[in-house]
Protein backbone atom coordinates (compact mmCIF):
# COMPACT_ATOMS: atom_id res chain seq x y z
CA UNK A 1 0.00 0.00 0.00
CA UNK A 2 1.00 3.54 -0.58
CA UNK A 3 1.18 6.12 1.97
CA UNK A 4 -2.24 7.11 3.85
CA UNK A 5 -2.21 10.74 2.92
CA UNK A 6 -2.60 10.26 -0.86
CA UNK A 7 -5.90 8.11 -0.25
CA UNK A 8 -7.16 11.36 1.84
CA UNK A 9 -10.97 11.14 -0.20
CA UNK A 10 -11.21 6.94 -0.48
CA UNK A 11 -13.35 5.78 2.09
CA UNK A 12 -11.73 3.56 4.20
CA UNK A 13 -14.39 0.72 3.63
CA UNK A 14 -12.85 0.56 -0.13
CA UNK A 15 -9.06 0.14 0.94
CA UNK A 16 -7.15 -3.27 0.64
CA UNK A 17 -6.37 -4.06 4.79
CA UNK A 18 -2.46 -4.75 4.64
CA UNK A 19 -1.24 -7.52 5.60
CA UNK A 20 -2.68 -11.65 5.14
CA UNK A 21 -2.92 -12.09 9.03
CA UNK A 22 -3.25 -9.99 12.01
CA UNK A 23 -1.45 -10.05 15.04
CA UNK A 24 -2.61 -12.17 17.94
CA UNK A 25 -5.11 -10.77 20.00
CA UNK A 26 -3.41 -8.40 22.51
CA UNK A 27 -0.03 -9.03 20.61
CA UNK A 28 0.79 -5.52 19.43
CA UNK A 29 0.36 -4.12 22.41
CA UNK A 30 2.14 -6.61 24.44
CA UNK A 31 5.07 -5.95 21.81
CA UNK A 32 5.66 -2.27 22.94
CA UNK A 33 4.89 -2.77 26.73
CA UNK A 34 7.00 -5.50 27.19
CA UNK A 35 10.58 -3.72 26.15
CA UNK A 36 9.48 -0.79 28.12
CA UNK A 37 8.51 -3.26 31.14
CA UNK A 38 10.79 -2.89 34.71
CA UNK A 39 14.44 -3.20 34.23
CA UNK A 40 14.19 -5.39 37.25
CA UNK A 41 11.74 -7.54 35.93
CA UNK A 42 11.86 -11.44 36.14
CA UNK A 43 9.99 -11.98 32.49
CA UNK A 44 10.09 -15.79 31.56
CA UNK A 45 12.59 -17.37 33.48
CA UNK A 46 15.28 -13.96 31.66
CA UNK A 47 16.49 -11.77 34.34
CA UNK A 48 16.31 -8.94 32.26
CA UNK A 49 18.10 -6.17 35.00
CA UNK A 50 20.46 -3.67 32.77
CA UNK A 51 22.16 -0.97 34.35
CA UNK A 52 20.46 2.85 34.67
CA UNK A 53 23.18 3.52 32.17
CA UNK A 54 22.53 1.70 29.47
CA UNK A 55 18.86 2.37 29.57
CA UNK A 56 17.98 5.01 26.45
CA UNK A 57 14.82 5.17 25.99
CA UNK A 58 14.05 7.69 23.53
CA UNK A 59 15.95 10.65 21.86
CA UNK A 60 15.42 14.11 23.16
CA UNK A 61 16.02 17.13 20.29
CA UNK A 62 14.92 20.84 21.04
CA UNK A 63 12.50 21.87 18.97
CA UNK A 64 13.73 24.42 16.54
CA UNK A 65 10.48 25.44 15.50
CA UNK A 66 9.32 26.67 18.63
CA UNK A 67 12.02 29.32 18.96
CA UNK A 68 11.65 30.48 15.04
CA UNK A 69 9.87 34.02 15.25
CA UNK A 70 10.72 36.15 12.88
CA UNK A 71 9.90 34.48 9.60
CA UNK A 72 8.90 36.66 6.53
CA UNK A 73 6.06 35.28 4.59
CA UNK A 74 7.81 34.63 1.28
CA UNK A 75 9.91 32.06 3.57
CA UNK A 76 7.49 30.40 6.05
CA UNK A 77 6.81 27.52 3.52
CA UNK A 78 10.57 27.03 2.91
CA UNK A 79 11.04 27.15 6.58
CA UNK A 80 8.06 24.21 7.62
CA UNK A 81 9.50 21.92 5.17
CA UNK A 82 13.00 21.96 6.63
CA UNK A 83 11.49 21.72 10.26
CA UNK A 84 9.79 18.41 8.72
CA UNK A 85 12.31 17.49 7.66
CA UNK A 86 14.62 17.84 10.95
CA UNK A 87 11.40 15.84 12.00
CA UNK A 88 11.79 12.62 9.89
CA UNK A 89 15.56 12.91 11.15
CA UNK A 90 14.15 12.36 14.72
CA UNK A 91 12.24 9.67 13.51
CA UNK A 92 14.79 7.84 11.43
CA UNK A 93 17.54 8.19 14.45
CA UNK A 94 14.88 6.57 16.91
CA UNK A 95 14.08 4.46 14.54
CA UNK A 96 17.67 3.11 14.67
CA UNK A 97 17.93 3.48 18.10
CA UNK A 98 14.90 0.80 18.36
CA UNK A 99 17.26 -1.64 16.46
CA UNK A 100 20.88 -1.83 17.38
CA UNK A 101 19.82 -2.81 21.15
CA UNK A 102 23.25 -5.33 21.19
CA UNK A 103 25.24 -2.82 19.79
CA UNK A 104 24.29 -0.63 22.32
CA UNK A 105 24.56 -2.97 24.70
CA UNK A 106 27.73 -3.85 23.71
CA UNK A 107 30.10 -0.64 23.52
CA UNK A 108 28.82 2.48 25.59
CA UNK A 109 29.34 4.87 22.99
CA UNK A 110 27.32 3.74 20.23
CA UNK A 111 24.31 5.61 20.68
CA UNK A 112 26.39 8.65 20.58
CA UNK A 113 29.01 7.59 17.97
CA UNK A 114 26.31 5.85 15.48
CA UNK A 115 23.34 7.91 16.29
CA UNK A 116 23.31 10.98 18.00
CA UNK A 117 26.64 12.53 16.69
CA UNK A 118 25.48 11.87 12.90
CA UNK A 119 22.06 13.66 14.11
CA UNK A 120 23.62 16.50 15.46
CA UNK A 121 25.36 16.92 11.72
CA UNK A 122 22.24 16.49 9.57
CA UNK A 123 20.23 19.18 11.98
CA UNK A 124 23.36 21.55 12.31
CA UNK A 125 22.82 21.62 8.06
CA UNK A 126 19.17 22.20 7.80
CA UNK A 127 19.22 24.97 10.68
CA UNK A 128 21.90 26.66 8.64
CA UNK A 129 19.58 26.59 5.63
CA UNK A 130 16.48 27.84 7.69
CA UNK A 131 18.72 30.70 8.89
CA UNK A 132 19.70 31.36 4.88
CA UNK A 133 16.30 31.25 3.98
CA UNK A 134 14.94 33.67 6.50
CA UNK A 135 17.80 36.16 5.86
CA UNK A 136 17.48 35.27 1.99
CA UNK A 137 14.07 36.79 2.46
CA UNK A 138 14.73 39.64 4.81
CA UNK A 139 14.39 38.12 7.89
CA UNK A 140 16.66 38.66 10.55
CA UNK A 141 17.93 34.95 11.55
CA UNK A 142 18.52 34.07 14.95
CA UNK A 143 22.26 33.29 15.34
CA UNK A 144 21.86 31.18 18.43
CA UNK A 145 19.90 28.71 16.76
CA UNK A 146 22.77 26.38 16.52
CA UNK A 147 22.68 25.87 19.60
CA UNK A 148 19.53 23.72 18.98
CA UNK A 149 21.31 20.97 16.87
CA UNK A 150 22.49 18.52 19.45
CA UNK A 151 20.35 15.86 21.08
CA UNK A 152 20.37 13.61 23.83
CA UNK A 153 19.28 9.83 24.50
CA UNK A 154 17.08 10.53 27.56
CA UNK A 155 17.20 7.31 29.74
CA UNK A 156 14.39 5.50 31.16
CA UNK A 157 13.35 6.71 34.37
CA UNK A 158 9.92 5.92 36.46
CA UNK A 159 8.59 8.99 35.56
CA UNK A 160 8.17 8.24 32.56
CA UNK A 161 8.86 4.62 31.74
CA UNK A 162 8.60 2.84 34.84
CA UNK A 163 12.26 1.79 34.77
CA UNK A 164 12.28 0.82 31.10
CA UNK A 165 14.62 -1.39 29.22
CA UNK A 166 16.74 0.58 27.08
CA UNK A 167 19.87 -1.21 27.73
CA UNK A 168 19.74 -4.43 25.25
CA UNK A 169 17.37 -6.81 25.34
CA UNK A 170 18.35 -10.76 25.76
CA UNK A 171 14.70 -12.13 25.09
CA UNK A 172 15.21 -13.62 21.65
CA UNK A 173 17.61 -10.96 20.21
CA UNK A 174 19.55 -11.30 16.74
CA UNK A 175 22.13 -9.35 15.31
CA UNK A 176 22.05 -6.03 16.10
CA UNK A 177 17.91 -5.38 16.44
CA UNK A 178 15.92 -7.03 18.97
CA UNK A 179 12.60 -8.23 18.50
CA UNK A 180 10.23 -6.77 20.66
CA UNK A 181 9.85 -8.41 24.05
CA UNK A 182 10.67 -12.07 23.76
CA UNK A 183 8.79 -13.03 20.72
CA UNK A 184 10.50 -15.29 18.17
CA UNK A 185 12.61 -14.20 15.76
CA UNK A 186 10.35 -15.58 13.16
CA UNK A 187 9.36 -11.94 11.80
CA UNK A 188 13.30 -10.47 12.24
CA UNK A 189 15.22 -10.24 8.92
CA UNK A 190 18.78 -9.99 8.23
CA UNK A 191 19.18 -6.39 10.01
CA UNK A 192 17.95 -7.71 12.77
CA UNK A 193 14.35 -5.93 12.46
CA UNK A 194 11.53 -7.57 13.57
CA UNK A 195 8.91 -7.60 10.88
CA UNK A 196 5.67 -7.51 13.12
CA UNK A 197 6.93 -4.01 14.85
CA UNK A 198 8.26 -2.13 11.82
CA UNK A 199 11.59 -2.04 12.99
CA UNK A 200 10.49 0.46 16.08
CA UNK A 201 11.25 -1.55 18.73
CA UNK A 202 8.60 -0.64 20.93
CA UNK A 203 6.79 2.66 20.92
CA UNK A 204 4.46 2.48 24.39
CA UNK A 205 2.02 3.02 25.95
CA UNK A 206 3.78 1.36 29.55
CA UNK A 207 1.96 0.78 32.67
CA UNK A 208 2.80 3.85 34.24
CA UNK A 209 0.77 5.69 31.77
CA UNK A 210 -2.34 4.70 33.20
CA UNK A 211 -4.29 5.64 36.30
CA UNK A 212 -7.71 4.25 37.60
CA UNK A 213 -9.67 7.56 37.53
CA UNK A 214 -10.80 6.82 41.08
CA UNK A 215 -7.69 7.36 42.10
CA UNK A 216 -7.14 10.79 40.50
CA UNK A 217 -8.52 13.91 43.16
CA UNK A 218 -11.27 16.02 41.78
CA UNK A 219 -10.43 19.59 40.73
CA UNK A 220 -6.76 18.57 40.98
CA UNK A 221 -5.61 19.31 37.68
CA UNK A 222 -3.24 22.07 37.26
CA UNK A 223 -2.29 23.90 34.16
CA UNK A 224 -2.05 27.13 33.18
CA UNK A 225 -3.49 25.79 29.57
CA UNK A 226 -6.87 25.14 28.57
CA UNK A 227 -8.43 27.51 30.78
CA UNK A 228 -12.12 27.66 29.94
CA UNK A 229 -12.83 31.31 28.61
CA UNK A 230 -16.27 31.78 29.45
CA UNK A 231 -18.25 32.47 32.78
CA UNK A 232 -20.39 34.18 34.67
CA UNK A 233 -20.05 37.59 33.41
CA UNK A 234 -19.08 38.56 30.06
CA UNK A 235 -20.16 36.80 27.07
CA UNK A 236 -21.80 33.95 28.20
CA UNK A 237 -23.97 32.88 25.06
CA UNK A 238 -22.56 28.95 23.38
CA UNK A 239 -22.92 28.13 19.55
CA UNK A 240 -22.36 24.53 19.28
CA UNK A 241 -21.30 22.95 15.57
CA UNK A 242 -22.15 19.11 14.47
CA UNK A 243 -19.94 17.89 12.29
CA UNK A 244 -20.26 14.47 13.01
CA UNK A 245 -16.90 11.69 14.04
CA UNK A 246 -15.38 10.78 10.85
CA UNK A 247 -18.21 8.92 9.38
CA UNK A 248 -16.44 9.35 5.86
CA UNK A 249 -13.28 7.83 7.36
CA UNK A 250 -11.17 10.76 6.55
CA UNK A 251 -7.85 10.24 7.59
CA UNK A 252 -3.90 10.99 6.73
CA UNK A 253 -0.89 11.51 8.69
CA UNK A 254 -0.60 15.51 6.87
CA UNK A 255 -0.91 18.23 9.12
CA UNK A 256 -1.76 20.92 6.82
CA UNK A 257 -1.15 23.90 9.57
CA UNK A 258 2.66 23.01 10.89
CA UNK A 259 3.84 21.60 7.97
CA UNK A 260 1.91 22.42 5.04
CA UNK A 261 3.14 20.83 1.26
CA UNK A 262 4.95 17.66 3.10
CA UNK A 263 3.59 14.66 2.92
CA UNK A 264 3.19 12.59 6.42
CA UNK A 265 4.05 15.58 8.03
CA UNK A 266 2.99 14.26 11.29
CA UNK A 267 4.38 11.22 11.22
CA UNK A 268 1.31 9.85 12.58
CA UNK A 269 -2.64 10.04 11.85
CA UNK A 270 -5.36 12.41 12.05
CA UNK A 271 -8.96 12.25 12.33
CA UNK A 272 -10.99 14.65 10.30
CA UNK A 273 -14.37 16.58 10.80
CA UNK A 274 -15.84 19.30 8.99
CA UNK A 275 -13.58 19.96 5.64
CA UNK A 276 -13.48 16.79 3.56
CA UNK A 277 -10.51 18.05 1.27
CA UNK A 278 -7.80 18.69 4.03
CA UNK A 279 -4.56 17.37 3.75
CA UNK A 280 -1.33 19.15 3.21
CA UNK A 281 -1.56 20.20 0.22
CA UNK A 282 -4.86 22.09 0.77
CA UNK A 283 -4.81 25.40 0.01
CA UNK A 284 -6.94 28.10 1.60
CA UNK A 285 -9.04 28.16 -1.84
CA UNK A 286 -9.43 24.57 -1.95
CA UNK A 287 -10.72 24.54 1.82
CA UNK A 288 -13.51 27.56 0.80
CA UNK A 289 -14.75 25.14 -1.82
CA UNK A 290 -14.70 21.72 -0.24
CA UNK A 291 -17.55 19.51 1.11
CA UNK A 292 -18.33 19.86 5.01
CA UNK A 293 -19.52 16.71 7.16
CA UNK A 294 -21.02 19.63 9.11
CA UNK A 295 -24.53 19.88 9.48
CA UNK A 296 -24.71 23.27 8.97
CA UNK A 297 -22.99 23.62 5.49
CA UNK A 298 -21.78 27.52 5.82
CA UNK A 299 -19.21 25.73 8.69
CA UNK A 300 -16.56 24.34 6.30
CA UNK A 301 -14.21 24.65 8.94
CA UNK A 302 -11.22 21.60 9.75
CA UNK A 303 -10.96 19.75 12.90
CA UNK A 304 -8.66 17.12 13.77
CA UNK A 305 -7.37 15.58 16.35
CA UNK A 306 -4.30 12.37 16.18
CA UNK A 307 -6.54 9.45 16.18
CA UNK A 308 -6.74 6.77 19.48
CA UNK A 309 -5.53 3.41 18.74
CA UNK A 310 -6.70 -0.04 20.99
CA UNK A 311 -3.40 -2.45 20.43
CA UNK A 312 -5.34 -5.32 20.23
CA UNK A 313 -3.10 -6.85 17.06
CA UNK A 314 -5.65 -5.36 14.39
CA UNK A 315 -3.86 -4.70 11.36
CA UNK A 316 -5.81 -1.09 10.20
CA UNK A 317 -5.04 0.53 6.52
CA UNK A 318 -2.15 2.17 7.14
CA UNK A 319 -0.48 -1.00 9.42
CA UNK A 320 2.20 -1.24 6.68
CA UNK A 321 2.20 2.56 5.90
CA UNK A 322 4.42 5.67 6.94
CA UNK A 323 2.60 7.64 10.18
CA UNK A 324 0.81 4.54 10.61
CA UNK A 325 2.70 1.12 11.88
CA UNK A 326 5.68 2.01 10.33
CA UNK A 327 6.35 4.28 12.70
CA UNK A 328 4.84 2.54 15.46
CA UNK A 329 1.23 3.81 15.39
CA UNK A 330 -0.29 0.11 15.67
CA UNK A 331 -3.77 -1.30 16.49
CA UNK A 332 -7.43 -0.72 15.76
CA UNK A 333 -8.47 3.14 15.47
CA UNK A 334 -11.17 4.29 17.26
CA UNK A 335 -13.59 6.42 16.05
CA UNK A 336 -15.58 9.00 18.97
CA UNK A 337 -18.83 7.67 20.07
CA UNK A 338 -19.37 11.61 19.89
CA UNK A 339 -17.54 14.58 19.18
CA UNK A 340 -19.01 18.15 20.68
CA UNK A 341 -17.86 21.08 18.85
CA UNK A 342 -18.63 24.17 21.01
CA UNK A 343 -17.53 27.88 20.81
CA UNK A 344 -18.34 29.91 24.07
CA UNK A 345 -17.72 33.70 24.88
CA UNK A 346 -15.00 35.57 27.44
CA UNK A 347 -15.47 35.95 31.16
CA UNK A 348 -14.55 39.55 30.48
CA UNK A 349 -16.95 41.05 27.50
CA UNK A 350 -17.81 41.12 24.08
CA UNK A 351 -15.85 38.38 21.19
CA UNK A 352 -15.05 39.38 18.15
CA UNK A 353 -15.26 37.14 14.99
CA UNK A 354 -12.52 34.65 13.71
CA UNK A 355 -10.63 36.01 10.61
CA UNK A 356 -11.57 33.08 8.21
CA UNK A 357 -8.72 30.85 7.59
CA UNK A 358 -7.05 31.36 11.18
CA UNK A 359 -5.04 28.80 12.25
CA UNK A 360 -4.96 27.02 15.69
CA UNK A 361 -3.03 24.27 17.06
CA UNK A 362 -3.50 23.83 20.70
CA UNK A 363 -1.37 20.98 23.05
CA UNK A 364 1.80 20.07 21.65
CA UNK A 365 2.81 16.67 19.92
CA UNK A 366 6.38 16.94 21.29
CA UNK A 367 5.26 17.24 24.62
CA UNK A 368 6.71 14.42 25.92
CA UNK A 369 10.53 15.43 25.15
CA UNK A 370 9.74 19.42 25.14
CA UNK A 371 8.31 19.60 28.22
CA UNK A 372 4.47 20.67 29.45
CA UNK A 373 5.29 24.14 28.86
CA UNK A 374 2.75 23.81 25.48
CA UNK A 375 0.82 20.76 27.00
CA UNK A 376 -2.97 21.14 26.85
CA UNK A 377 -4.34 17.70 27.54
CA UNK A 378 -7.55 16.48 29.59
CA UNK A 379 -8.30 12.95 29.88
CA UNK A 380 -11.27 12.00 32.39
CA UNK A 381 -14.19 9.27 32.41
CA UNK A 382 -18.00 9.90 31.86
CA UNK A 383 -19.37 10.59 35.17
CA UNK A 384 -15.83 11.75 36.65
CA UNK A 385 -15.44 14.71 34.87
CA UNK A 386 -14.46 16.78 37.92
CA UNK A 387 -11.07 14.75 37.82
CA UNK A 388 -8.72 15.52 35.22
CA UNK A 389 -5.40 14.05 34.52
CA UNK A 390 -2.61 15.37 31.55
CA UNK A 391 0.04 12.45 31.68
CA UNK A 392 -2.25 9.63 32.24
CA UNK A 393 -5.00 7.90 30.31
CA UNK A 394 -7.69 7.17 32.70
CA UNK A 395 -8.77 3.32 33.48
CA UNK A 396 -12.70 3.83 33.36
CA UNK A 397 -15.05 1.60 35.51
CA UNK A 398 -17.53 -0.51 33.16
CA UNK A 399 -20.29 1.90 31.38
CA UNK A 400 -18.15 4.76 31.95
CA UNK A 401 -16.98 6.65 28.41
CA UNK A 402 -12.71 8.01 27.67
CA UNK A 403 -13.07 11.57 27.45
CA UNK A 404 -10.60 14.10 25.98
CA UNK A 405 -11.59 17.71 26.49
CA UNK A 406 -9.53 20.52 24.60
CA UNK A 407 -9.78 24.31 25.52
CA UNK A 408 -8.61 26.33 22.98
CA UNK A 409 -6.60 29.24 23.03
CA UNK A 410 -9.04 32.53 22.46
CA UNK A 411 -7.01 35.33 22.46
CA UNK A 412 -6.06 36.76 19.21
CA UNK A 413 -3.24 38.91 17.29
CA UNK A 414 -5.91 40.78 16.04
CA UNK A 415 -3.88 40.61 12.72
CA UNK A 416 -2.22 37.53 11.54
CA UNK A 417 -4.07 33.98 10.58
CA UNK A 418 -1.22 31.84 11.39
CA UNK A 419 2.84 33.14 12.64
CA UNK A 420 6.20 31.18 12.20
CA UNK A 421 5.36 29.01 14.71
CA UNK A 422 2.28 28.51 14.78
CA UNK A 423 1.60 29.69 18.23
CA UNK A 424 2.37 33.86 18.53
CA UNK A 425 -0.84 35.13 17.11
CA UNK A 426 -2.95 33.36 19.70
CA UNK A 427 -2.88 32.85 23.78
CA UNK A 428 -4.69 31.71 26.42
CA UNK A 429 -6.62 33.95 28.52
CA UNK A 430 -5.23 34.78 31.70
CA UNK A 431 -6.37 33.80 35.38
CA UNK A 432 -9.07 36.67 35.33
CA UNK A 433 -10.74 35.57 32.10
CA UNK A 434 -8.87 38.41 30.46
CA UNK A 435 -6.43 38.26 27.04
CA UNK A 436 -3.40 39.49 27.06
CA UNK A 437 -2.00 43.19 26.24
CA UNK A 438 -2.78 43.83 22.46
CA UNK A 439 -5.01 40.69 22.09
CA UNK A 440 -8.96 40.47 21.76
CA UNK A 441 -11.33 37.84 22.42
CA UNK A 442 -12.82 35.20 20.30
CA UNK A 443 -15.06 32.82 20.63
CA UNK A 444 -13.10 29.71 22.12
CA UNK A 445 -13.11 26.57 20.63
CA UNK A 446 -13.75 23.85 22.95
CA UNK A 447 -14.22 20.19 22.13
CA UNK A 448 -14.90 17.06 23.63
CA UNK A 449 -14.90 13.72 22.49
CA UNK A 450 -16.52 10.47 24.04
CA UNK A 451 -14.94 6.56 23.44
CA UNK A 452 -16.38 3.44 23.94
CA UNK A 453 -13.13 1.77 25.00
CA UNK A 454 -12.49 -1.90 27.00
CA UNK A 455 -10.87 -0.83 29.63
CA UNK A 456 -6.90 -2.07 29.68
CA UNK A 457 -5.65 -4.50 32.10
CA UNK A 458 -2.70 -3.51 34.25
CA UNK A 459 -1.14 -6.43 36.60
CA UNK A 460 2.31 -6.83 37.45
CA UNK A 461 3.88 -4.00 35.84
CA UNK A 462 2.28 -4.65 32.53
CA UNK A 463 -0.83 -3.57 30.32
CA UNK A 464 -2.15 -5.67 28.03
CA UNK A 465 -4.26 -4.21 25.60
CA UNK A 466 -3.63 -0.52 25.97
CA UNK A 467 -5.24 2.00 24.13
CA UNK A 468 -3.02 5.25 23.14
CA UNK A 469 -3.21 8.81 21.01
CA UNK A 470 -0.91 8.13 18.11
CA UNK A 471 2.75 10.19 18.11
CA UNK A 472 5.85 10.87 16.60
CA UNK A 473 7.43 7.60 17.06
CA UNK A 474 10.01 9.15 19.93
CA UNK A 475 6.68 10.38 21.99
CA UNK A 476 6.44 6.29 22.64
CA UNK A 477 2.87 7.80 22.79
CA UNK A 478 2.47 9.58 25.95
CA UNK A 479 -0.55 10.66 26.71
CA UNK A 480 0.62 14.28 27.64
CA UNK A 481 1.42 14.40 23.92
CA UNK A 482 -2.37 14.68 22.50
CA UNK A 483 -3.36 18.01 21.11
CA UNK A 484 -5.59 19.60 18.72
CA UNK A 485 -6.28 21.77 15.36
CA UNK A 486 -8.53 23.68 14.14
CA UNK A 487 -8.35 26.13 10.66
CA UNK A 488 -11.63 28.47 10.40
CA UNK A 489 -13.44 27.94 7.57
CA UNK A 490 -16.44 29.41 8.39
CA UNK A 491 -18.83 31.92 6.30
CA UNK A 492 -18.99 35.56 6.86
CA UNK A 493 -22.81 35.29 7.63
CA UNK A 494 -22.51 32.57 10.01
CA UNK A 495 -19.09 33.51 11.58
CA UNK A 496 -21.38 36.70 12.78
CA UNK A 497 -24.48 34.36 13.76
CA UNK A 498 -21.70 32.86 15.64
CA UNK A 499 -20.37 36.09 18.03
CA UNK A 500 -24.23 37.66 17.82
CA UNK A 501 -25.61 34.39 19.37
CA UNK A 502 -22.84 34.22 22.25
CA UNK A 503 -22.53 37.82 23.04
CA UNK A 504 -26.16 37.87 23.32
CA UNK A 505 -25.90 34.55 25.92
CA UNK A 506 -27.69 32.78 24.39
CA UNK A 507 -27.17 28.75 23.28
CA UNK A 508 -27.24 28.10 19.83
CA UNK A 509 -26.55 25.63 17.02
Amino acid sequence: MGRNTRKRRTPLATKIVAGAAALAVGGGGLVWANFYASAHEDHGGHNRTRSAGAQVATIDCPDVGQKIRDVPDRARGEVDGELATMDSQITNAYQRLATTRRAQAGDSQFVQNSILGPLKDRRKAIIDRIQLEINRAGGKADDNLDELAGCQGRPADQQNGGGQNGGGQDDGQNGDGQNGGGQDGGGQDGDGQNQDDNGNGVAGPVADDFIDINDVQPNSRNSRNGLAANGDGGSTGTFTTDCGVNENNLFNSDNLIAAPGVDNGAHHTHDYVGNQDNDAFSSDEDLANADTSCQNQGDKSTYYWPVLRLQDGTQEFDANDQGGGAEGNIGKILKPAQAELKFVGSQQGDVVAMPKFLRIITGDAKSFTNGDANANTSWSCSGFEDRQVTDKYPLCPEGSQVLRTTNFQSCWDGQNIDSANHRDHMAFVQEDGSCPEGFQAIPQLQVRLAYDIPTPTVENGQVQNPYAVDSFPEQLHKPITDHNDFINVMDEDLMNEVVDCINRGEDCQ
